[in-house]
């Protein structure tokens, strides 16, 4: 039992990071394709909506208020960039 218990927070722990990391590499491409003002605006801040509800759902697991306010924050943000570049 205790093994299978270790088991599950080793998994935890582990999604957690991949969501912190895949939520890192967005967030820079997502910053990088809008700074080189290449044409392709939007397609930035759907890199950036990725990246804040990943670090916002790292926040709600680990019980940080401040940085889930903040990514809520984003990712309001990041939907109204969307809508403004696809004009929808």
């Amino acid at each position: 039992m205790t093994q299978h218990l270790l088991s599950v927070r080793q998994r935890y722990a582990r999604l957690l990071s991949v969501m912190k990391w895949v939520g890192t590499v967005a967030g820079i491409g997502g910053a990088l394709i809008i700074a080189m003002n290449i044409g392709v605006v939007a397609h930035g801040f759907m890199l950036f909506l990725v990246s804040s509800v990943l670090w916002g759902l790292v926040a709600w697991a680990q019980r940080e208020v401040s940085l889930l306010v903040m990514q809520g924050a984003a990712t309001v943000i990041n939907m109204l960039g969307i809508i403004k570049w696809l004009g929808v």
